[in-house]
Order: C-alpha cells, then sequence, then structure tokens
C-alpha cells in the first residue's frame, strides 16, 4: 500500500526567501573551501558560509542555531553615524568576566588582567580611529576586539574582514582590529566607522541612559557542515574543497577518511545522497532528540517544520546479516509515539546491500552505484481513531 503524502506545516513568519539549492549553474559553479578541523568540517570565509547555507542549507554557524548569523545582539541603534549593537549593563560585565578568564590563561597575573579590562570598559566620546582611551604598554594586543555585523548589506561588506583561521585563538600575535588600534602615539583618524566594528552601546539597568563602550571580545562565526553535507558537496555537487593542514585532500582520501570517523558513513552518506536527490533538506542535528538520525524539511527549516523523522537501516538483500540498528517492537512502537507527539512521520530508510559485494568495493564511493536505498512510512494504528472512520462512513 503505497503511503499518502501530507503536505508540511508551513512556518507563519518567514523572513528569508527561497533560493535553488546547490548547483545552480554547472557552468559558473564556484568552489568553496573547507578545512578538517578536529573531526569537524569548518567553513571559514564568511562569503562562502552564507552562500553554502542560503542555497540548500547545508551546516549550521557554530555560535547560532542555524544559519551563521550570530552577532552580540538583535537590537542596533545608529549612534554618530555609525550602528551599534545595543547591550545590557549585565551582559556586557558578563563578556567582560570572560575576557578576563582568557587573558588569565594566557599567563598575565590579575593585576594586568584588570588594569586591561578597566581601560577597555571606559566610555568612549567620539567614534573614531584612535579616540578615547587605551590600553597602555601594547596589552591589547593580547585581547581581539569584536568586529560586528549589522543588517544584510552590512554584514556581507564586513564578514569579508573577519579572521579565517578557525584554529586561531586569543593567544595568538595576530594584529588588532584595524578600525580599533592600540598604540597610544598613533595618530587619530577623523573618518567615523561604519558601521561601527568594535564598540557598542551598553544600556544601564535603570534605564537612564546609554554609553558608547569597546567590546572586549571577538566573535568570528563559523558554518560547521556534517560528514554526509561535506561529502555529498564534494562528490555529487562538486562544488567544495576541503583541505586538512592545508594540503586539499582527494575525494578517495576523504572517503576513507570520513569512514573511520563514523563507522556507518557509508549507509549514512547513501541514504542522505538519495533524499537529497529527491528534493528534501535532511538535517542530522534536530533527529537525534526524536530518536531518529535524520529529520527532513521541505525547501529548508525556516520555511516549513521538519516532515518526516527518518531512521537509516543497514540491511542485506539476502538477508544474511544483522540490522545495523535492530529494533524490537516496543521500541519501534514508541519511536513512532515520539514522532506522532512532534508532529512528524517515522520514516524507515533501508540502505540495502547487495550480498557479494566486498570489503575493498567499500573502500571507494564507487560502491555508492551498487546500493539500493528504499524508504518505508511507519504509521501507527489507533483503534479508538478506526471506531470512528467506520462510525462516521
Amino acid at each position: 500500500m503505497r503511503a499518502a503524502f501530507r503536505a508540511p506545516r508551513r512556518r507563519p513568519r518567514v523572513r528569508l526567501q527561497y533560493q535553488a539549492a546547490l548547483p545552480v549553474n554547472l557552468e559558473e559553479r564556484s568552489v568553496f573551501r573547507a578545512q578538517l578541523v578536529n573531526q569537524h568540517i569548518l567553513v571559514c570565509e564568511p562569503g562562502h558560509c552564507q552562500e553554502i547555507y542560503s542555497k540548500g542549507f547545508f551546516g549550521k554557524g557554530v555560535l547560532s542555531r542555524a544559519g551563521p548569523d550570530h552577532s552580540l545582539s538583535e537590537r542596533w541603534e545608529e549612534h554618530q553615524g555609525s550602528f551599534l549593537p545595543v547591550v545590557s549593563q549585565s551582559r556586557y560585565e558578563q563578556l567582560l568576566c570572560q575576557a578576563g578568564a582568557a587573558l588569565s590563561a594566557q599567563g598575565l597575573d590579575s593585576e594586568a588582567v584588570s588594569q586591561t579590562l578597566l581601560r577597555l570598559s571606559q566610555p568612549v566620546q567620539e567614534l573614531r580611529k584612535g579616540a578615547g582611551p587605551e590600553p597602555e604598554g601594547g596589552a591589547c594586543a593580547h585581547l581581539p576586539l569584536q568586529s560586528s555585523e549589522v543588517g544584510p548589506e552590512a554584514k556581507r561588506a564586513r564578514r569579508s574582514d573577519l579572521n579565517p583561521d578557525p584554529t586561531q585563538d586569543l593567544s595568538s600575535d595576530s594584529e588588532p582590529d584595524q578600525d580599533v588600534t592600540c598604540d597610544p602615539g598613533s595618530e587619530p583618524d577623523p573618518e567615523p566607522l561604519v558601521p561601527g566594528p568594535g564598540f557598542v552601546l551598553v544600556e544601564s539597568d535603570s534605564q537612564v541612559g546609554r554609553e558608547v563602550r569597546r567590546t572586549p571580545q571577538h566573535f568570528t562565526e563559523y558554518l560547521q557542515l556534517s560528514l554526509e553535507e561535506a561529502f555529498f558537496l564534494v562528490y555529487t555537487v562538486g562544488c567544495l574543497s576541503v583541505s586538512q593542514f592545508q594540503e586539499p585532500l582527494s575525494i578517495i582520501q576523504l572517503w576513507r577518511k570520513f569512514c573511520s570517523m563514523q563507522p556507518d558513513f557509508v549507509s549514512s552518506f547513501a541514504a542522505y545522497q538519495f533524499l537529497r536527490s529527491r528534493g528534501w533538506v535532511p538535517k542530522g542535528g534536530g533527529g537525534a532528540k526524536y530518536g531518529a538520525d535524520l529529520t527532513l524539511y521541505r525547501k529548508g527549516p525556516p520555511f516549513y517544520h521538519a516532515s518526516y523523522s527518518v531512521v537509516v537501516l543497514k540491511v542485506c538483500d539476502a538477508f544474511k546479516d544483522s540490522a545495523l540498528r535492530p529494533f524490537s517492537w516496543r521500541s519501534l512502537a514508541a519511536l513512532s509515539r515520539i514522532t506522532a507527539n512532534v508532529s512528524k512521520e517515522l520514516m524507515l530508510c533501508y540502505v540495502i546491500y547487495p550480498a557479494d559485494l566486498s570489503d575493498a568495493e567499500l573502500d571507494s564511493p564507487v560502491c555508492l552505484q551498487r546500493l539500493k536505498v528504499q524508504e518505508v512510512i511507519v504509521s501507527r494504528w489507533v483503534s479508538s481513531r478506526e471506531r470512528a472512520e467506520q462510525d462516521d462512513v
């Protein structure tokens, strides 16, 4: 019996405009760059992060719940020709505490840390380069300052200036932000900062007034891809290049490395590629809280709620091997009930392996051509609902 398709639930407030998923044009497609860092796939260039996420909703921001759009505050106001984020006094003190802990971890004594934070937290009278009190002795070089973004246009303009190196920490000898210099002898630039990177409007708890202060930390947003998403962009779409230690990895190297990092990678990627090719947007992060491996979205999470919770199962076409994730009747009934309670349907995605498939063939992505994928929709039979339908007839 063929399952009946149910229209997905549309989200009430959608602020994004849908863009076609990658690749938009095979002739004009660009190659994005990612890095393999501590078994995580990170896209570091701001322009690449935005384009990969907006065209197919691949990955998530490392500092955000979904897209890579983290900022200090959702409230922004214009001040002296610059757009600045507005934060509360308690939030600003929290940022100072975090910056102090980072400076202490670098080996600075408590006196140097307190003096540095005191100078940074002084109110700034004019938003100009070199204006306001600056720390002496170059201690500010150990504390990267904030580089904030405002709005879609300003975000794209400012994100190109962020440091793309995800391995850099507070102990690096990087140059401070160009908009806020730590050299007390430098000449001030009369040109105002737009949109005001490195500064924030601190709102007092008593709502009496606001002060402009320097942000004590530097936040850089990256896009983190799952192994399936990264290999799909590399192998299927051909628009991503993954490097490790500044050396690009070939498709075979990436396949073997992902298989060693995730034992069931072959099955999970086969299911992911199958569902992507059917026009769905599979996301792996949300499925764990529902007891599933993936959740399926129409167009993307900003537009619709997830329609299906997907469980990936590995089976042999000769039924010789045990299932990758065996279910008992009790566990299957519990998973089905959980899925129904969150207004989704349960999908079992079977990845069928040929009986004569050797380990040598699994060492290359060519084995995907011999795998078959079959999806099954599981529905829970409710006796009271069945009786009500019969009574209506």
